[in-house]
């Protein structure tokens, strides 16, 4: 016989080897999952300030275009100035936007437009006053 033979307490691992096993990989995950949640909550704020940019934007040039504000976001998508409206990240629907009025009487309509979200962001500040 070339090899040693087999005997009955050589065919596996012994239960410390398993736990230090598991403890490993319990020290990987405890170091990556709130690196991941942080990512998600960076992203979701990135997603937030560009819907709001996109948002101003359109609403900038429905402006320049016609020369009064949207009586309603909708009329953005329904004019083309968005292809449709984005999703609030947050709170998961588009019509949760807080809409901010002109207060010129020779130009009523939508001025401005923040999340409707209630949470704070990563600085402190809350997502309503972006």
């Amino acid at each position: 016989m070339i090899g040693r033979a087999r005997t009955g307490g050589e065919g596996g691992f012994t239960l410390i080897e398993l736990l230090v096993v598991m403890m490993i990989i319990g020290t990987l995950l405890s170091i990556a999952v709130p690196r991941y949640f942080r990512t998600l909550a960076h992203a979701r704020e990135t997603v937030l300030r560009q819907d709001l940019a996109i948002l101003r934007e359109a609403i900038d040039k429905y402006y320049a275009d016609l020369g009064q504000y949207p009586d309603t976001l909708a009329a953005l998508a329904d004019k083309r100035y968005v292809r449709s409206l984005p999703v609030d990240p947050y709170t998961k629907v588009a019509d949760s936007w807080t809409l901010v009025q002109s207060e010129d009487p020779d130009h009523p309509g939508i001025k401005d437009v923040h999340s409707g979200a209630s949470e704070t962001a990563a600085n402190g500040t809350p997502f309503a006053s972006w």
